[in-house]
């Protein structure tokens, strides 16, 4: 395996496009699969054995989870864009430096993650209409899983660096082991046991200090300009201020998106805990078609920013090329199996028909869709690749926030049903897909 990753560290760099991009993606595709099946298994177990209320109370703090983390998952992608700037550059000393800022910025971003998460969680709950006899369950699932907030943010940061320098083999491994350990902590505590959804959340939050400790351990092992060394940690003002440029931008553009879907949650909410539990079941389910769309993503914001600081101009562009048409199309496919077996794939969470049938709806109005949501991400990774972060920022505060919160609280007044909500989706994914399409058509790749 150390083979496997030294020999392709530079395929972004070299060598034929589609490979180096393939064979990048493939690792982070199998581990944001492993990911989305641990996440997932929270609310399969906690459905089967727990019931349809404590089911809801899972699903009604996904939103509120996606928005603390939201944030410190852009910058942490935002970081990965400068490291691989200078690894491109072949610039050692400041990619080092970079490393060891980045490293002790996640470490007080953790903390205070934390601190905002758990104190907080009751008073952001109630706001989004969580419904009131869920609403201990929430609170107690939400405050465990923020514990491991530090765990969360150390890992996304050091995987995030791994990835930058062109290792995306490594963090699957760690992230595999995480994730079967969380399965059977899971079945063990709730399936088993019986325990309540803190011990799904205790489940998580073990798991991803399994993942947090393996990456970076690596680091401070691993014999090469990268390494990690415990003493060089600290924040210098300089890379900060690099780090923060790109990743600010991809933080807030997290938040936005994060934000909106409270506010979407906040109205599904009012539709009681059969839509809640249904609501949350199909987003879980959703995640697979977001795989292709995450990984493509995460892997042309690498390939732009390496190819950029070695001066690949027209390696970039066709990097580009095949990364759109190729993630555009795997989200598609997936969606559209979604849409075709979604009734089957919801029995999978509950037997109750009423879950299922909110579940089934939102489904049939969304997944078609995803071709345009795969567009919107991977377009953001290529102008976060280029250096303008702020771009796709303002975009998505444009239509994924602004327009969606205005269309909620405009439309679903005058036609109050779950699918009027949905519709917020695949409405607002055209709007910014079209801007995005606009921008592409106009950029000078000759002259960047």
């Amino acid at each position: 395996m150390k083979q496997f990753i030294q020999k392709n560290n530079d395929l972004l760099l070299n060598g034929p496009i589609s490979k180096g991009i393939l064979l990048f993606v493939i690792p982070i595709f199998i581990g944001n699969l492993f990911q989305q099946l641990y996440n997932i298994v929270d609310s399969l177990i906690v459905g089967n054995y727990l019931g349809s209320s404590s089911l809801a109370a899972v699903s009604s703090s996904t939103a509120l989870i996606l928005l603390m983390i939201g944030f410190f998952d852009g910058l942490s992608i935002g970081s990965g864009v400068v490291i691989a700037r200078y690894y491109g550059n072949k610039d050692i000393e400041k990619m080092q430096r970079t490393i060891h800022t980045c490293i002790g910025f996640a470490l007080i971003t953790g903390i205070v993650l934390t601190a905002v998460g758990i104190y907080f969680v009751p008073y952001i709950l109630v706001l989004m209409d969580t419904p009131e006899h869920v609403l201990p369950e929430s609170i107690t699932y939400f405050r465990i899983y923020f514990m491991g907030s530090m765990f969360f943010v150390l890992y996304n940061m050091s995987s995030s660096i791994l990835r930058s320098v062109g290792d995306s083999v490594t963090p699957l491994k760690f992230l595999m082991i995480a994730s079967i350990t969380n399965i059977i902590l899971d079945y063990f505590l709730v399936g088993i046991m019986g325990y309540g959804v803190g011990a799904a959340a205790f489940a998580t939050i073990t798991s991803q200090f399994i993942s947090a400790f393996l990456c970076i351990n690596y680091l401070m092992k691993v014999n090469s300009d990268y390494k990690l060394h415990f003493s060089k940690i600290k924040i210098e003002k300089f890379y900060l201020k690099q780090i923060l440029k790109n990743g600010i931008p991809a933080g807030i553009q997290g938040s936005i998106i994060s934000l909106a879907n409270v506010v979407v949650q906040s109205n599904v909410n009012h539709f009681g805990e059969y839509a809640v539990a249904g609501n949350g079941s199909y987003e879980k389910i959703s995640g697979f078609t977001f795989l292709p769309i995450t990984c493509f993503s995460l892997a042309i914001s690498t390939f732009i920013s390496q190819n950029l600081g070695a001066g690949n101009l027209e390696r970039m562009k066709k990097g580009a090329k095949f990364s759109i048409f190729t993630g555009v199309l795997l989200a598609e496919f997936i969606g559209l199996i979604v849409y075709i077996t979604i009734p089957y794939l919801m029995t999978f969470f509950t037997d109750d028909l009423r879950v299922i049938s909110f579940g089934v709806r939102k489904a049939r109005i969304c997944a078609a869709f995803s071709c345009l949501l795969a567009f919107s991400h991977i377009m953001s990774g290529i102008l976060r690749g280029l250096g303008r972060a702020y771009v796709p920022m303002f975009i998505m505060l444009t239509f994924w926030c602004i327009v969606r919160v205005t269309y909620l609280n405009i439309v679903v007044p005058i036609f109050p049903s779950i699918d009027t909500i949905s519709w917020a989706y695949p409405i607002t994914w055209s709007l910014s897909s079209l801007v995005y399409l606009i921008y592409y058509i106009r950029i000078k790749w000759e002259k960047l």
